[in-house]
């Protein structure tokens, strides 16, 4: 019986210790391909933690998760060290996972303890009593730190202890404090709710970019020229050319269609086309070009936008804003539309608005734009040429959270703008632009 009980004490013993060891450090191993996955750390301070690989056997490569809540670290460089910033106390789960040249895998993990708290993240926002549309929002972060950013309304602020956020729409916003100590950022995130509109909501707007064209040629820091006579999508029949028809003079930019031969096929008028791609992009605001139009059957001009991920999502998907476009042969009307994977060419969602001194005077061509709506107008935001705002906004009607560049350029002929054929007659034919502005 003594021998009994003494043979059961042994084995709680046994047990007790090896579940002491599996909370220490436990793992799967891949006995087979001799993996055998292991780490060693250090305390080098009270926050930080080296961490060195001391594994055995064949892997390709391995992963470290160091339970902080960031992005795993994927490495092949077996003898990489890590240190490893933890400004928080409490336990965390390091995981070090093991990848064979088959297909095969082994992991360790082990729990460090952090005893003392150095640095932690905070800050309030509050929405100002004497106006709704303001946030005072305040750094509350506890420790120290090299710098932060407040990041809102895809507007980013540096370094301001206390400063203002401004949201001049009703709805649920998302801010977030950015800090970087050393190689290390850390975030949070806020939720606020502004109740009201701003009724001077466009009062309030800043210039952020314009270009005045007071030089004596196309600023090209900020556009480029597209060149090319291959239709351009719409079996257009000019050829864009390299800055031939293109000046700035008396503070304006003109763009010149011209004719070169009497056959109206493709390459029998030049013209010219601009971008910002790549160099001006913008999301949301309050854009205004002035503008006066050419005139006659045949002539095409556009002032428009196109997202910047063209080239990876490509048309319509990527979204086309049209502020403002002209068909010679409907004098006196302008068209506003918006073209998405939802609805696109004649399909494509817009309005237009007589204006009887389109050719003979500038006008300004404005379009506001934020998350919920784009409202398209001539001279002033009173007098709307189109509203587009889906009630229910998805990928296919609503591609308009991100970046988009500005074309000018006069086109000949086309699906649209030569349907009802070209008069050689009029040419030559200018858009003359005063200026290009973004408000935001």
């Amino acid at each position: 019986m003594i021998m009994v009980m003494k043979r059961i004490d042994i084995l709680k013993m046994f047990f007790v210790c090896f579940g002491f060891l599996l909370l220490a450090s436990c793992g799967s191993n891949d006995s087979e391909s001799g993996m055998n996955a292991n780490f060693t750390f250090d305390y080098t301070d009270g926050n930080h933690v080296e961490f060195k690989n001391e594994s055995e056997g064949e892997y390709y490569s391995m992963e470290w998760d160091f339970g902080n809540d960031e992005t795993p670290v994927t490495t092949t460089d077996k003898n990489k060290s890590f240190s490893i910033y933890y400004p928080v106390e409490g336990e965390y789960n390091v995981t070090l996972t093991l990848f064979g040249f088959t297909g095969d895998k082994a992991e360790v993990s082990k729990i460090i303890s952090i005893s003392n708290t150095n640095f932690e993240i905070s800050f309030s926002a509050e929405i100002d009593p004497t106006n709704p549309n303001n946030v005072v929002l305040a750094n509350t972060t506890i420790g120290n730190y090299d710098s932060f950013k407040w990041v809102y309304r895809n507007i980013e602020i540096d370094n301001e202890e206390n400063t203002i956020a401004y949201f001049p729409k009703s709805g649920q916003y998302e801010i977030e404090l950015i800090v970087t100590v050393g190689n290390d950022t850390f975030s949070t995130k806020q939720t606020i709710t502004i109740i009201q509109d701003d009724p001077n909501y466009v009062d309030n707007m800043t210039l952020v970019w314009s270009d005045e064209f007071d030089g004596t040629s196309v600023n090209t820091d900020y556009w480029t020229f597209e060149t090319g006579d291959g239709g351009w999508g719409n079996n257009e029949l000019q050829n864009y050319t390299n800055g031939d028809n293109a000046e700035v003079t008396d503070g304006k930019l003109i763009i010149t269609a011209k004719k070169v031969n009497d056959d109206k096929v493709a390459g029998s008028y030049t013209s010219t086309r601009l971008i910002s791609k790549g160099k001006k992009e913008f999301t949301y605001g309050r854009y205004e070009i002035r503008a006066k139009l050419p005139s006659g059957t045949g002539i095409w001009p556009a002032i428009w936008m196109l997202g910047s991920n063209l080239n990876t999502a490509g048309w319509p998907a990527c979204g086309e804003i049209d502020i403002m476009e002209y068909i010679g042969y409907q004098p006196d009307v302008v068209h506003a539309t918006v073209h998405t994977t939802a609805g696109s060419g004649s399909n494509g969602d817009g309005s237009s608005k007589t204006l009887t001194t389109a050719e003979e005077e500038f006008h300004i061509y404005g379009l506001l734009w934020d998350k919920t709506e784009m409202v398209f107008y001539i001279d002033t935001p009173d007098n709307v040429t189109h509203t587009y705002a889906p009630s229910t906004k998805t990928a296919s009607n609503w591609p308009f959270n991100e970046d988009q560049f500005f074309i000018l350029n006069v086109a000949v002929g086309g699906n649209w703008g030569g349907a009802q054929g070209i008069d050689n007659a009029i040419f030559p034919q200018s858009m003359e632009i005063d200026y290009v502005r973004v408000y935001q």
